[in-house]
């Protein structure tokens, strides 16, 4: 009879446990106690006030906390991770940063556009924007993964250099940075590649996102850089602000500018004459020393201008393409660039492609130091969010310490302690 009694009381005490927790776990968000604002730096919290309108209420609340959280945090940057870092793992459920990413209402692409503003209205406030473009694989585990998939993959070991995850394009702006002597890349936008649909062209991605960025800007000028894999006839559609620089292949068909109409009847010749093969060209082309500062370095390389059309990538538009190698050596060529930009001078061509290294250089840190792609989703808004969401936290960093979280002794302090990595190094 004893034993019944307590355990009648037991399942009545477990049920109304239960209660209480589903009633705890499903209140509203505007319910849950909020992280305290005086937990979040002023001058972080005015950065954040710009996302404000991507979110609702009781999201942006989320967002702000999440972000903390993925800064904070010590351990891995998964979804409970932030709120451990965020200190509200004992205030908030799991299942509200869960449903942040997988269900709220909120666009990483409305999101994305916000931090740009945050960037150019802070770091670039006049001038062109030098954007780069590069694609990078997180990887992950497990077929029912969105997304996922086998993607080339650059730092794998062994010959085939493929890779099981999830393929992202990224999209970044580059901004000065005279306390590292080098430029900084802040990515902005980011593409999921999804194979078997049109959004498994990177290129595809590249120019898509490059579009909607200049849109942001109408009143200013992008220059984009990228590697050899981007280029192709899906860039023939890009905006008149918009430039692109890219290296030229060995193989590409180069041809004269147009001639001038005849007056017949009949429709005009889009290009000229085929030109030489590339070898041929840089065997023929006057090389001048120019001197450029790139990798924080200044030096002198020799370089050649020819001015013609590669119609299979860009069509119609004239193309400015730029030999370039490092000594004086008759005949040959180190780099072959090929830009949209027909009015800059050589020297900074070459300094604006050399600026393209610090797009590695951001995805190393993602990876490397601030955990992007550590969160073990797999449902589609989530694994299409978290991503660019990593992303964002990682440029809302650098943007708050590049303007108000720096002190002008700190890159000082550190040199003096570790006097073999001058300025323009990479601080390991």
């Amino acid at each position: 009879m004893v034993s019944r009694c307590v355990a009648e009381g037991w399942k009545a005490s477990a049920r109304g446990w239960w209660r209480e927790h589903q009633r705890f776990l499903y209140q509203p968000e505007s319910w849950t106690p909020m992280l305290p604002d005086v937990t979040i730096p002023v001058s972080l919290a005015v950065l954040l006030e710009g996302f404000r309108p991507c979110f609702t209420a009781p999201s942006f609340r989320t967002f702000r906390a999440l972000v903390v959280g993925m800064l904070a945090t010590g351990g891995r940057r998964t979804v409970c991770g932030m709120l451990v870092g965020a200190g509200l793992s004992t205030l908030w459920p799991h299942d509200r940063a869960h449903r942040f990413f997988a269900r709220a209402v909120w666009s990483p692409e409305k999101v994305g556009l916000a931090l740009a503003r945050l960037v150019v209205d802070r770091l670039v406030p006049a001038g062109p924007l030098h954007v780069v473009v590069d694609d990078t694989l997180f990887h992950r585990a497990g077929k029912k993964v969105w997304a996922v998939g086998w993607f080339h993959d650059g730092s794998a070991k062994g010959p085939d250099q493929v890779g099981f995850g999830n393929n992202w394009v990224i999209v970044g702006l580059v901004v000065p940075a005279p306390l590292l002597g080098r430029p900084v890349c802040l990515p902005v936008l980011a593409r999921l590649v999804r194979k078997d649909t049109v959004s498994a062209s990177r290129l595809w991605l590249a120019a898509r996102a490059v579009e909607q960025l200049a849109g942001a800007f109408p009143a200013r000028r992008v220059h984009v850089v990228a590697d050899a894999a981007y280029a192709g006839d899906e860039l023939r559609g890009l905006p008149a602000s918009v430039t692109w620089t890219t290296r030229l292949r060995r193989d590409a068909a180069l041809f004269a500018p147009a001639p001038p109409r005849t007056g017949r009847r009949g429709r005009p010749r889009l290009k000229g004459d085929r030109l030489p093969s590339l070898a041929q060209l840089a065997a023929a082309a006057t090389f001048r020393p120019t001197a450029v500062t790139r990798y924080g370095r200044a030096g002198t390389v020799h370089t050649a201008v020819i001015r013609c059309l590669w119609y299979g990538v860009f069509g119609p538009r004239p193309v400015t393409v730029v030999l370039v190698r490092d000594t004086d050596r008759p005949g040959t060529y180190d780099l072959a660039l090929v830009t949209t930009d027909t009015l800059t001078r050589p020297a900074e061509l070459v300094a604006r492609y050399a600026a393209r290294w610090s797009i590695e250089v951001a995805i190393a840190d993602a990876k490397q130091i601030f955990g992007v792609g550590q969160a073990r989703n797999r449902l589609t808004a989530a694994v299409e969010r978290t991503v660019p969401f990593g992303l964002t936290c990682q440029t809302l960093a650098f943007a708050w310490y590049l303007t108000t979280g720096h002190h002008h002794g700190d890159a000082a302090d550190h040199r003096a302690r570790t006097p073999w990595q001058g300025p323009g190094k990479v601080v390991g």
